[in-house]
Order: structure tokens, then sequence, then C-alpha cells
């Protein structure tokens, strides 16, 4: 993480979750990428950071098809901050609360397609005009690249987070 953010217990919790499951289970030392997960985690712990863009009705945009139709009338960075933030709603929902979408779609081939669009807005985002600097285009391929394994990622975490729990080790209180 860089110095200019702020540094909480929660923040503390998700980079250190962070580091230890994609650095010592499963032998990831991209460090930038890691760092990019530990910030997924802690911007979508805030409603309004996964509800961030709205669809006509008013109403927060919370299904991909509509987030698309954002996308497709913005132009230049806009686009790209929206097909990013396809890109992080996607992969948080499928690492984090797969079982989530799997009974709301009811089908594994819709799963498929779901992470599929995370994929292709990470893809599309990367190899846009511009950049942020939480997010390279180059980190942005690679999210799409290693999108799966983010996720299973996010899986571990979620598994080490609820293990510490169940085993009265929990950091945050």
């Amino acid at each position: 993480m860089t110095s200019d953010e702020p540094v909480g217990p929660l923040d503390r919790f998700f980079s250190g979750l962070s580091q230890y499951v994609f650095y010592s289970q499963l032998g990831v030392a991209d460090t930038q990428l890691i760092d990019y997960i530990s910030l997924l985690l802690i911007r979508f712990t805030r409603t309004e950071s996964s509800l961030k863009f709205r669809a006509p009705s008013g109403q927060p945009a919370t299904r991909i098809a509509a987030m698309w139709r954002e996308a497709d009338h913005r132009l230049g960075e806009s686009r790209r901050e929206v097909l990013r933030h396809i890109g992080d709603y996607t992969l948080f929902w499928s690492g984090l609360y797969p079982e989530a979408l799997r009974e709301a779609t009811g089908k594994a081939d819709q799963f498929e397609s779901y992470c599929a669009h995370g994929k292709r807005s990470y893809r599309i985002a990367g190899s846009m005009e511009g950049q942020t600097e939480s997010a390279s285009n180059e980190l942005l391929l690679r999210l799409s690249e290693q999108f799966d394994l983010c996720a299973y990622g996010l899986r571990e975490i979620r598994r080490e987070w609820e293990q510490r729990d169940a085993d009265g080790d929990s950091i945050l209180l």
C-alpha cells in the first residue's frame, strides 16, 4: 500500500490477509496486484463504493448489464472508470461470495459468464488511454488475465477471516 492512504485496523487486516494468502498460500509475488486486492476489499466495505453508479431510474446499478450500458454512454477516462468498476464488482462478488451469485443465477454457466464480464471489462479498461495512480493499464490487464486466480485468492481470504473468527482470534475487536 502507498503511504498516502489511510491506515486503520481494517486496512491492516485486509492487507495482512491479502499478503498472507497471495504470498504464502498461492505463491504470487506481484505486490501491485496484492495491494490492489487489499484496496478493493477496503473500498468495497463501504457500500457507496460498490454501488457507485446509477441506473437511469436513479437506483444503484447492481446488475452488470446496467453497468455496461452506463459505460457505453461515457467516453475517455470516465468510461475507463466504469469498466474498471465492473471488473472490481465482479471480482469482489465472484471471489468473496460466489455462493450468492450461484444461488441468484441458479446455473453454473451464468456464473462463468458473470466472471467473463469482469475479465472483459478489465481488459478493455487496460487497453484505453489514461490511467490512475492506483490502476495502471498494465495492472488492469494482469487483473483480466489472472481474474480466476484473484477470485480464488479472495475466497481464500474469506476462509482465513472466517477461520480466525471461529477461533476467537478476531483482530478487529
